[in-house]
């Protein structure tokens, strides 16, 4: 099986093609024009991660909700179960860029930290 990707892991945009085995191991990429093409491709086809920015309740704060981003990758089928839990999330102010919101989350070994500050009222 053959699966066709556009490259992101730099700016080039490289169309590279994946040869896939049945059982789903990468046989072949071509198309890449660096080694971090390669990865990117073996990595999409066999564990696709993705990066997750959503925002959370704030009490206390001149705002009612903060910024806040996945400090790594996030197995991509684990991404909406990370959205939704965050929904559940309130912080008190004040909150500082970096704070850790929510460790290790759903059992990723990813936290969720604070991309913005929320000073207190």
């Amino acid at each position: 099986m053959k699966r066709e990707l556009v490259c992101v892991a730099c700016p080039l945009g490289c169309g590279i093609t994946v040869e896939l085995s049945d059982s789903g191991e990468v046989l072949s990429v071509t198309g890449n024009t660096c080694k971090r093409g390669e990865a990117y491709a073996h990595s999409e086809c066999t564990n696709p991660t993705r990066s997750l920015t959503s925002t959370v309740k704030v009490t206390g704060s001149t705002l009612p909700v903060v910024p806040v981003k996945s400090a790594g990758p996030i197995p991509k089928g684990k991404l909406i179960d990370c959205a939704v839990a965050l929904r559940d999330v309130t912080v008190k102010a004040p909150v500082k860029i970096g704070d850790v919101v929510v460790k290790d989350i759903l059992g990723t070994g990813v936290d969720i930290v604070a991309t913005n500050i929320a000073e207190v009222k």
